[in-house]
């Protein structure tokens, strides 16, 4: 399917069933309630003496956005430019301006805009009094704490912006027990992070500090709030579950401007929406506290790239891989990725939790001596190997595989991995997939389906598997948490989550830079949907990682949450009726244009 066939169907699909009734505007129904955002350019755009109130009610926070790049149009030749165009590979430099995205844009999809206005909340008290203006003022809201949305939904050109960068307190619990919960639930340690905080934050102060573990994600710069909201998967998912799956409470101001706790106990369907129900949906999050676990003795990595010398000898290698991948590799030590490429080459970049460097080391060992003895084959374009080191030191900033944010005054333990996460900082996207693959197919004819599948599909572009992403074979505890969350339920019993896709250097607005080529971009796009495609065949109705996913995607309902969709809407129907919060494809946004601007029905 072409892709400009994906946005008509989708704008054809009917609504999911869920037990409301619809008001069309202009009945008496829907006459009180407004049906179009307002613009800087409309009449009923606040004026300057409402902006002064909300600056005042913030305490002076409220800044007027200028686009990134806005040094550049008066100077491209100036120091500020300068200074910008040097900073573009660094997500914390990014994730730091108000206008900043951690991808730049996708094709024909969104592209990096600047907000209006934005608040620059300190608390939860400013983000209500944010939520309240946006309400009575008609507004186009946006919500940005790290700012990492490949889909693009935390920036909105003509919004309000709440920026919640600035929350970032972190704080250990020796004891916690959520609000309301004394006498129901056991104390438990946890941590607490404020809106704000990175997961470079809660690593640093759990484990590198205090020599425990929580369950976060694998790209360091990434806000906790937004990847708890959308499930969130890290190195060792596969042992520790999803990040939802560790939340505890969360504090949240909801559309009505009131600051709300949220727990098993307390609104309690409304922190089941909050784990994995899509970030940006709900209202905007002002703090989160997670469940820690014990920290494993060793963290470890298992690398090597391999190239088959002929079409033949890859399909063997891949058929092999998935056979010693099901005997060896398939259980709660291992986790991250391994990659097949169109020139036959076959990279491994996996990580491991729990396991001695013999262990480790005896679970390739088969593979690599199958590798070395076809030499006529197969060559080492990188030797494999395994490392297993102290897990306390996993994430401590500094050595040959991260980089520091060496900006003066940043956070010493602010870093980024080198390699794959660098490359990602700005992109531009041309296309995107993901699509979870069932166990099964790991036994069905011997994995051959599978490999087959694979083959066919990087005929067209590199197919990633993320071992981390798919948690069967996980824990029974860990299985059971996370079936008490809103992610997709497929999720427990895939293997691996696919992910085809493929994107450009930065490409901001304003940036002095050449143009997208849009022809090799469009033709790059193709690839990535005939490779998705190719998988599709053996698993025709894949659900998606909401984070990590096509933003065509006509079928996103059942994609992202399967089952638990209608029990979603119904949430987003009790505790925001009007639509206050709207993000592309989050529960509710098929009521919307796809700008978030105009509403096109009612449900009551």
């Amino acid at each position: 399917m072409k892709r400009r066939d994906l946005l008509k169907a989708a704008s054809t699909l009917p609504l999911l069933s869920v037990s409301t009734s619809l008001a069309i505007p202009g009945t008496a129904q829907a006459a009180s309630r407004p049906f179009r955002r307002v613009r800087p350019s409309d009449p009923g755009w606040p004026d300057a003496q409402a902006w002064q109130t909300l600056n005042a009610a913030v305490g002076g926070n409220l800044i007027a956005v200028q686009p990134l790049f806005a040094p550049c149009t008066e100077n491209t030749e100036g120091d500020a430019c300068a200074n910008i165009l040097k900073s573009m590979r660094n997500p914390y430099y990014l994730g730091d301006q108000p206008a900043g995205t951690q991808t730049s844009g996708w094709l024909g999809a969104w592209t990096s805009a600047s907000s209006a206005y934005a608040v620059k909340a300190r608390n939860a008290q400013d983000v209500a009094a944010a939520v309240d203006f946006a309400r009575r003022k008609n507004l186009r809201l946006a919500v940005k704490g790290g700012g990492h949305s490949y889909l693009g939904t935390s920036n909105a050109a003509d919004s309000l912006l709440i920026w919640t960068r600035g929350m970032n307190s972190v704080m250990l619990q020796d004891a916690f027990v959520g609000q309301g919960c004394h006498g129901r639930a056991e104390p438990v340690q946890a941590v607490s992070a404020g809106a704000g905080a990175m997961w470079s934050d809660l690593y640093d102060a759990v484990t590198t500090v205090a020599g425990r573990y929580v369950q976060g994600g694998g790209c360091l710069s990434v806000g906790v709030a937004g990847l708890v909201q959308s499930a969130g998967f890290g190195s060792f998912s596969r042992g520790f579950g999803t990040a939802a799956a560790s939340l505890l409470e969360a504090e949240i101001v909801t559309a009505d401007g009131k600051v709300l706790v949220a727990n098993e106990c307390l609104n309690s369907d409304l922190f089941w929406a909050l784990k994995g129900g899509g970030g940006g949906s709900w209202g905007v999050v002002t703090r989160l506290t997670l469940r820690t676990h014990a920290l494993p003795k060793n963290f470890g990595n298992a690398w090597g790239r391999i190239k088959a010398r002929s079409d033949d000898a890859f399909q063997r290698l891949i058929a092999r891989f998935i056979t010693h991948y099901r005997e060896h590799l398939f259980n709660p030590h291992w986790g991250e990725q391994v990659h097949f490429s169109p020139d036959n080459t076959f990279q491994i970049s996996m990580a491991s939790q729990g396991l001695d460097g013999a262990a480790a080391q005896a679970a390739w060992q088969s593979f690599f001596d199958w590798v070395r003895a076809a030499a006529n084959d197969f060559e080492l374009a990188q030797e494999p190997g395994t490392w297993v080191g102290d897990s306390r030191g996993y994430w401590k900033v500094g050595g040959d595989y991260m980089q520091v944010d060496a900006r003066e005054g940043a956070s010493a333990h602010h870093g980024w991995w080198k390699g794959g996460d660098s490359e990602q900082v700005g992109v531009f996207i041309h296309g995107y997939d993901s699509l979870w693959l069932p166990a099964d197919l790991l036994h069905e004819n011997d994995g051959r389906t599978l490999a087959d599948a694979v083959f066919r599909a990087s005929r067209y572009k590199k197919v990633d598997l993320h071992i981390n992403k798919g948690l069967a074979g996980a824990p029974k505890e860990v299985l059971a948490a996370v079936a008490n969350t809103a992610t997709n339920p497929a999720v427990a019993k895939a293997f691996a989550l696919a992910i085809i896709a493929d994107g450009e250097a930065p490409a901001f607005p304003g940036m002095p830079r050449r143009s997208v080529d849009d022809r090799a971009a469009r033709e790059d796009a193709e690839k990535i949907d005939l490779a998705t495609a190719e998988l599709r065949k053996i698993v025709p109705r894949a659900g998606s990682y909401v984070s990590e996913s096509n933003y065509f995607n006509a079928s996103w309902q059942d994609a992202y949450w399967g089952e638990n969709y209608a029990k979603l809407a119904k949430i987003k129907q009790k505790y925001d009726p009007d639509g206050l919060f709207f993000v592309h494809h989050g529960v509710g946004s098929e009521d919307w244009s796809p700008d978030g601007f105009e509403r096109l029905r009612f449900r009551s």
